[in-house]
């Protein structure tokens, strides 16, 4: 069987300048930190045998990661759209904070609506592509929002929502 798979799903090309200027400095740093691992293993393959040299394998390893990340920025950066203007409405949009109570057992979460580049749920940032943000687009205060999340539904209420 072979390893070909269909390509993903493109992800939404919008991005805050917050955001963006992480991946700026993502990618300076990753050019430094290369420096440093194409000195490493340099220093690596002069000890001799490759074929046995751990560590000249670990470091080929993380010269690869450090070029394929440098490469998807390289051809990521130039497409993303900088959003930095909030679009001054009631409605949810992208950037928005979103106070949201659950339906289920009254609990409140708040998520920002950022770009798939920046997303990280841990911090309460979810994608714009991700199914509760979409389901949240266009959406006003006290409106009722509902997600399928494996085989039951989930019901939000918007409580507030600041840009």
């Amino acid at each position: 069987m072979g390893r070909w798979r269909p390509p993903a799903k493109k992800s939404s090309p919008y991005i805050t300048a917050e955001g963006f200027a992480v991946l700026e400095q993502e990618e300076k740093d990753l050019w430094l930190r290369r420096r440093d691992v194409v000195k490493a293993l340099s220093a690596a393959a002069a000890e001799g045998d490759r074929s046995e040299n751990a560590e000249y394998q670990y470091r080929k390893k993380e010269l690869a990661g450090i070029d394929r990340r440098i490469r998807y920025l390289q051809k990521r950066l130039p497409d993303l759209t900088v959003v930095d203007q909030s679009p001054g409405s009631d409605k949810v949009f992208f950037g928005a904070w979103v106070t949201l109570e659950k339906d289920s057992d009254g609990t409140e979460v708040e998520y920002r609506i950022v770009g798939a580049d920046e997303a990280r749920p841990t911090d309460n940032l979810i994608s714009m592509d991700s199914p509760l943000a979409k389901a949240l687009m266009k959406k006003s205060v006290d409106d009722e929002v509902s997600i399928r999340i494996g085989d039951s539904n989930e019901t939000y209420y918007v409580l507030s929502i600041r840009y």
